[in-house]
């Protein structure tokens, strides 16, 4: 159970409690937008369950962009730095944040991420969020845009099971689509079906971290994102890191 947020049980965190802590989040959160755009950096919030694949994607992520864009990142994990460990390892300049028994980064832990990682100087800033389908939606962070990673081995009805969380993403990214020829049971047009009913605008890129399908499609979208936002952005200079 989470003790910073209660996952929305009353008789751990009361809802007047609850409400504040959200404020306060809204207020950090405006706070870390006000610096992204300032400085031009798109930050994407990267969600999604245990084991969906999300330090894979942005593995293969820097492997399409490298020599392109320059990439940094924040891995949310309870207990160990293994996925930023990884990402240093791909290439990204990373912080591990530990939350310990928090399931969600909230607005503060990623101001203070900052301090310590050169984000300033980088085209895109992803946040890799706890693995959780449920609280990470809730926090806003000061994101440009919510990604989802949802693979195909978690079942045909985690979009309808969990449907605040696709409500909140721009964009859903069908991660390990190299097994389906080893998941006769499942049926993509389903996921696709309960994605279309839960999302305002769907959005959904097939992609393989493993063979690389749809990783260009995806870098396409991030590109496209990037390109709208700097067009809303100041047009200074950046300030020196």
């Amino acid at each position: 159970m989470c003790e910073t947020c209660g996952c929305g049980d009353p008789d751990l965190v009361p809802i007047e409690v609850h409400e504040a802590i959200l404020s306060e989040n809204e207020r950090g959160a405006r706070h870390n937008r006000e610096h992204f755009t300032e400085q031009r950096v798109l930050v994407v919030n990267l969600m999604g369950s245990p084991g969906s694949g999300k330090t894979a994607i942005l593995e293969a992520t820097a492997g399409a962009l490298a020599g392109k864009r320059r990439l940094s990142a924040m891995s949310g994990d309870l207990a160990t730095d293994n996925d930023a460990n990884r990402l240093e390892a791909a290439g990204i300049p990373s912080r591990s944040i530990t939350t310990g028994s928090a399931c969600h980064l909230d607005a503060k832990l990623v101001h203070e991420g900052l301090h310590d990682l050169p984000w300033r100087q980088t085209d895109f800033l992803f946040i890799e969020n706890v693995g959780n389908l449920v609280c990470p939606a809730v926090y806003d962070l000061g994101q440009a845009v919510n990604v989802v990673a949802l693979s195909v081995t978690e079942g045909e009805d985690k979009p309808l099971k969990y449907p605040v969380m696709f409500r909140k993403a721009d964009l859903v990214l069908l991660t390990k689509v190299d097994l389906l020829p080893h998941l006769p049971q499942v049926d993509v047009a389903v996921i696709e079906d309960g994605l279309a009913r839960t999302m305002p605008e769907p959005a959904i890129i097939q992609v393989s971290a493993i063979n690389g399908e749809g990783i260009d499609r995806w870098i396409e979208w991030l590109e496209g994102k990037r390109v709208a936002a700097l067009s809303e952005a100041p047009t200074e200079e950046r300030a020196e890191a």
